[in-house]
């Protein structure tokens, strides 16, 4: 979740422009599950999971949501047409059945009868009508509203061309919900299990009006669990098992504790102390404890990346931008600072997301340049671009979260290019995130770092953020040519994939030349979790967590 610049429209329209981005982002069909059985094993009587988080919540609006932990807590309190479960296999939730028509342009679930909100009111067709109304009307300004793209009226509904009523969604009767496309959506089905396409009660919407999301009282639930304890800003909440959920019988956690603990050597120690089930860890931890039973290492399909502000002279110049990339050394980066699994990088796409002619898209995209180390090559660049643009000394700041893992990274770089690169100072700004975004929204940077999470197993979910007009690219690279081969690759060879997958291609080997942002790393998160905690389904990309059938043992 990133987010975000993933399939999508391509913010064409000042309403775009102001949608926002995120760290994180959100949904995919390429994963690594975490799994273990639930069949035939008796849980243990007190069920408790507790649980850190290096991050605070953000919102409990689906309209709203952009951050990973918000995501995850979304998905786990209510419930869309579909779940992931392992692999992110997709899963009959509040949908009992789909039917296909129209050439894969119309879709009809028929949904279950038994479906209530914890306020009492029944789920039904209209409130999935109501929700993604509210997602797509531009009023609602919805980061991640482009994801309806391929929805009759849609694209026109953003361009603020036609009303918001007029997308391809309705209700016939209570129990079936009749969506329209405009052309296909390979991965429809996939998007469906992603939160903003949850549906929401208008009661609840209209009777908190501004406050709804913001704090676990202002919110009504679906699904497995409710939360509660959220004042919208505090750091520790829980989850409790929902007692109006249609499956509450499988549900075996009667809670989920939760506390964010940014410092690893904090949430380590209560750990080591009992008192937690669950804790990243930083380098030096995940280095000494990597061969202990309860070592688990979550690979992501998330790339980091360093985002230049290009409104900045000195930035606008491809040299100086290139030699700031030559001169990290990424292998270092990953091995080194942060020492959790995570892998070097050839472009923006992740590694092992999607492959063409059986060949990884991460070693089609590979140019040797935009993601290596090459100190020679820096200075040269550097020296060549500094007198282009007509100065020989650079200050520059760069911004980044004040967990720990960003602040050693934020400090790496910020060491690399000091040394490196003759009269450049970096002052490093570590900020909380909900800052940071919001510091990178408004261009109040020169240097971020940022990361984006796929979601769904598709290059264009990364590549598509960085079109000229794509609310997410804050750093505003543009190129027209770049531009032109994502708008191919998403209109005339939609149904060529050979040509699709060209045009992408060539996408991120621009991207890469030009040094658009430079890729850093592909993250994982080293992490112990109790051999007793069972039942626990991880997915790489998009809502990484769910709860639902986990239990202890």
């Amino acid at each position: 979740m990133r987010r975000s610049g993933n399939e999508g429209f391509r913010m064409q329209t000042e309403m775009k422009k102001k949608l926002k981005k995120t760290s994180v982002v959100l949904m995919g069909a390429l994963s690594l599950a975490t799994c273990f059985p639930t069949t035939g094993v008796k849980a243990a009587n007190k069920q408790t999971l507790r649980w850190s988080e290096p991050a605070e919540m953000q919102t409990l609006d689906p309209s709203l949501v952009q951050d990973q932990v918000s995501s995850d807590v979304i998905a786990n309190s209510n419930e869309g047409l579909y779940r992931l479960g392992k692999n992110s296999k997709v899963e009959n939730a509040l949908a009992t059945s789909t039917k296909v028509s129209d050439g894969g342009l119309k879709y009809t679930f028929t949904l279950r009868k038994d479906a209530k909100w914890s306020n009492s009111d029944p789920v039904t067709a209209q409130d999935f009508v109501y929700s993604w109304r509210r997602t797509v009307n531009p009023k609602t300004a919805s980061a991640y509203a482009y994801l309806f793209e391929g929805v009759k009226n849609a694209s026109d509904i953003a361009a603020n061309k036609k009303s918001y009523k007029t997308l391809g969604v309705k209700a016939v009767g209570k129990h079936k919900l009749v969506v329209t496309l405009d052309k296909k959506v390979s991965y429809f089905k996939l998007l469906l299990g992603f939160t903003v396409f949850y549906p929401q009660n208008q009661h609840a919407v209209e009777k908190y009006g501004k406050k709804y999301g913001t704090a676990s009282k202002y919110m009504v639930y679906n699904g497995p669990f409710k939360m509660t304890g959220w004042s919208g800003s505090n750091l520790s909440w829980k989850l409790v098992k929902n007692p109006t959920y249609w499956d509450k019988k499988d549900v075996k956690l009667q809670e989920m504790t939760f506390q964010v603990t940014k410092s690893t050597n904090t949430s380590y120690n209560i750990y080591q102390s009992g008192k937690l089930d669950q804790t990243y860890l930083d380098a030096t931890q995940a280095r000494e404890l990597k061969d202990k039973p309860d070592f688990v290492s979550y690979k992501q399909a998330r790339t980091n990346y360093l985002e230049f502000n290009q409104t900045k002279k000195v930035l606008q110049n491809t040299k100086v931008r290139q030699a700031l990339s030559y001169a990290v050394d990424r292998k270092q980066l990953v091995n080194k600072v942060l020492g959790n699994g995570s892998l070097t990088v050839t472009g923006i796409v992740s590694k092992g997301l999607t492959q063409f002619n059986g060949k990884d898209f991460s070693v089609l995209q590979d140019t040797k340049t935009g993601a290596n180390y090459n100190l020679a090559k820096a200075k040269k660049l550097w020296q060549e671009g500094l007198k282009e643009v007509g100065v020989s000394k650079v200050s520059l700041n760069l911004l980044g979260d004040d967990d720990g893992v960003s602040k050693n990274v934020t400090e790496y770089l910020q060491s690399q290019l000091e040394q490196h690169l003759k009269g450049l100072t970096v002052t490093v700004n570590n900020v909380p995130k909900k800052t940071r975004i919001a510091k990178a929204e408004s261009g109040d940077f020169d240097l971020v770092l940022s990361g984006w999470a796929a979601d769904y197993s598709d290059p264009v979910s990364f590549l598509d953020m960085f079109t000229t007009d794509a609310s997410y690219n804050n750093g505003k690279w543009s190129n027209k040519e770049y531009d032109q081969l994502i708008a191919d690759a998403k209109g005339k060879d939609t149904t060529d994939k050979t040509a699709r997958m060209n045009d992408l291609v060539k996408a991120s080997r621009l991207l890469n030349n030009n040094q658009g942002v430079a890729p850093l790393y592909q993250l994982a998160q080293a992490s112990l979790v109790k051999t007793n905690v069972k039942g626990v389904v991880y997915n790489t990309a998009g809502v990484q967590f769910n709860w639902k059938d986990a239990y202890l043992k």
